[in-house]
């Protein structure tokens, strides 16, 4: 059991409309009955189709509202498609995922990802900055050099990083069901924390239901970034309580 100040950030990608927000009262009846709410910090990134409608949803619950990724353009521009940070904001965005694996499959490299990061933090969102390693990298034994890198270059030349949490998502364990033993996870996060001090550091990567019972006694992990599982309001409660009990 813990009594610690846990993030618990749920990823929802590329689902959910606006029937989704249905369920949404079963996790703020939760939290509000939940004797050990004053430890939990709640943030959903929902499709930025859902940021307004969410946002108005949650505004008198405990829980916040973050979205899944920013144009780096800090002002309006021609740009089809795209959505930045200041825009994220006006729309009621409080945090923003910055780094996912899955954009920087998509091309998304170290130097862009600082220039989000620098135009998120400009207009006053919070941001959640993944890192992590492929299978490739685990295998040469590379992962810290890895890590190192990204969180590097992706916060260089930043001043104010107590906005800034770290999300450490192998990406090697996304969508697979498989997630690091435990003592490579505690050294991972051991690392992270040395190597560049206080920022709090979530774990990412098929968190579910079964594997929390392992994950929550992994006791320098700050929270956790949860992606399939966070769209089912029961599935997420009883992440959340299961970390507790």
């Amino acid at each position: 059991m813990t009594n610690k100040y846990m993030y618990f950030i749920a990823n929802w990608k590329m689902y959910g409309g606006l029937n989704s927000l249905n369920s949404l009262h079963k996790v703020i009846n939760f939290l509000r009955k939940f004797k050990k709410n004053n430890f939990i910090k709640i943030v959903y990134c929902p499709p930025h189709t859902l940021i307004r409608p969410m946002s108005k949803k949650l505004k008198n619950s405990l829980i916040n509202v973050g979205a899944q990724n920013c144009h780096e353009n800090d002002n309006y521009g021609p740009f089809t498609g795209s959505v930045n940070a200041k825009m994220l904001k006006n729309v009621g965005a409080k945090f923003v995922i910055i780094g996912h694996s899955e954009n920087r499959l998509r091309g998304e490299n170290n130097k862009l990802i600082n220039i989000k990061i620098k135009s998120a933090l400009k207009v006053g969102l919070k941001v959640i900055l993944c890192i992590g390693e492929t299978s490739v990298e685990k295998r040469k034994k590379i992962t810290k050099q890895i890590l190192s890198k990204q969180i590097k270059l992706g916060l260089d030349k930043i001043k104010n990083k107590n906005k800034i949490i770290i999300a450490y998502e192998p990406v090697w364990s996304i969508g697979t069901g498989i997630i690091p033993k435990p003592e490579d996870l505690f050294n991972t996060i051991n690392f992270i924390k040395k190597k560049f001090k206080n920022f709090k550091v979530l774990y990412g990567g098929s968190v579910n239901t079964k594997n929390i019972n392992e994950l929550k006694l992994i006791d320098n992990i700050d929270g956790f970034l949860i992606g399939g599982a966070s769209q089912d309001s029961k599935k997420f409660i009883d992440i959340i309580k299961k970390t507790y009990i």
